[in-house]
């Protein structure tokens, strides 16, 4: 067998293991409400998300609510020892400081608003948005996917811990094509996928629960 028939052979066994993936979950968890908030809080939510737990985020969005930060133009316009002291419950709060000042700026300088930027096709964003420090491919994906219910697969730590478990050898921009592959062309679609890996990875990869696995114990 040739390398190149090889690389089809894997390519295809990864696309029915993903298409699996996403068929078995959808069946387990069905439809859950997942990353609530308008266009700014999925933003700035983005960003304070980076290393530390969902609870801490909320924490922090509610200390910016109240100190009237939650918005891109509110931050844009804030200064950075304000942020710091909103934030500083996500960790790394100086770093994430600067990371939600350039964010800001880019989108206000660029476009104005996340009105005006929602506006613009997703391959144009997705592309500014990876200009932004600190601002990587996850990040982008969940601003995009989460924040302007765009067709923009999100890879995190999660998703690749639960493909290696299912024999997908794929990472990174490889292993999104395979998603959004095999789901439909909805962005729901995407959001609901990954928020079912990620509360699934919880629930059983955090555990280490790894002989109830129904992922690696289904036969679909």
């Amino acid at each position: 067998m040739s390398l190149a028939t090889t690389r089809c052979a894997m390519s295809g066994s990864s696309s029915s293991e993903c298409a699996r993936i996403v068929r078995v979950l959808n069946g387990h968890y069905g439809h859950i409400p997942w990353w609530p908030g308008d266009t700014d809080e999925v933003l700035i939510g983005a960003v304070l998300t980076q290393q530390t737990r969902w609870e801490n985020v909320v924490h922090a969005l509610a200390l910016l609510k109240e100190g009237s930060l939650c918005s891109v133009a509110a931050l844009y316009e804030a200064d950075p020892v304000e942020i710091e002291r909103a934030i500083r419950c996500t960790g790394f709060y100086r770093v994430k400081t600067r990371r939600l000042k350039a964010l800001a700026t880019f989108v206000m300088r660029e476009y104005g608003s996340p009105g005006v930027m929602a506006e613009f096709p997703t391959a144009s964003l997705r592309e500014g948005l990876l200009q932004v420090p600190g601002i990587g491919e996850e990040t982008a994906d969940s601003i995009l996917c989460f924040g302007f219910h765009r067709a923009s697969f999100v890879i995190d730590a999660y998703t690749h811990h639960i493909c290696r478990c299912a024999g997908i050898p794929e990472q990174k921009s490889r292993l999104k094509a395979l998603f959004e592959d095999v789901l439909p062309a909805d962005p729901e679609a995407y959001r609901q996928t990954h928020a079912h890996i990620v509360e699934y990875a919880k629930e059983y990869c955090g555990k280490k629960r790894c002989e109830t696995c129904i992922l690696m114990n289904s036969n679909e």
